[in-house]
């Protein structure tokens, strides 16, 4: 199995110093950039399977850089910011990234969130077109070998994240999930009441298929219960 190619994006050198020492010894290939541009170069280049994305950088910030790169691309992006208030967060999700964390950080903390991507991203990516990995929903396709989902054959680019919950929801049709048991079920973590991470997830992936977001027809709420998928 090929190194897992991770790109780091901040400019901070002493911080991408320090990651690659860490990812190094767990066998990922790095690649750098101190900012949003040298990283849209970067992409251009080489096959990337993670990027690790600082918000606050010159010339081009990272939330800029992460619009860009979803215009074309589906790797996880974990995001990396000194900022910790919640529409911060918010923000950063809202762009297309797959995780946040906080500046300053534990570099273990980091590199688990890292492997929890990867695995995700490369079972939803595992496999060839076929029949039985395909889940429907009216004219909705979603297929779970090549994590791809189209609307009427037309193809829509969503996050491993926005995937996640997608496929969630349609795999379970008619159950109602509580935005805690959502989390949990994606994220693999403990939810905390005051995270709105859930619902951010669930416009962004609401703006993208649905052709009008405030009357939904896929992602129906159960207002003070949660999400399902009729």
């Amino acid at each position: 199995m090929a190194q897992p190619t991770i790109l780091l994006v901040d400019d901070e050198p002493e911080i991408i110093d320090l990651l690659e020492i860490y990812l190094k010894n767990e066998g990922y290939r790095l690649l750098r950039a101190s900012n949003g541009i040298e990283a849209m170069d970067v992409l251009k280049k080489e096959e990337v399977d993670l990027i690790v994305l600082d918000i606050m950088m010159p010339k081009m910030d990272g939330i800029e850089a992460c619009l860009k790169i979803r215009q074309e691309k589906n790797m996880p992006i974990i995001m990396l910011s000194a900022k910790s208030q919640d529409m911060d967060k918010i923000l950063g999700l809202s762009t297309g990234a797959d995780d946040y964390v906080s500046k300053p950080f534990n570099p273990l903390e980091l590199i688990a969130r890292i492997k929890s991507q990867l695995r995700r991203y490369t079972r939803l990516n595992v496999g060839q077109p076929n029949k039985d990995h395909e889940l429907e929903v009216d004219d909705l396709t979603i297929n779970t070998a090549t994590h791809e989902v189209k609307l009427d054959g037309r193809e829509l680019r969503l996050t491993p994240r926005e995937f996640a919950i997608l496929e969630l929801l349609v795999r379970h049709r008619g159950t109602v999930w509580s935005i805690q048991k959502i989390y949990e079920a994606v994220w693999k973590e403990a939810y905390l009441d005051s995270d709105n991470t859930v619902m951010v997830h669930i416009r962004k992936i609401r703006e993208k298929i649905e052709d009008n977001p405030r009357k939904p027809r896929f992602i129906k709420t159960v207002w003070g219960v949660g999400y399902k998928v009729e």
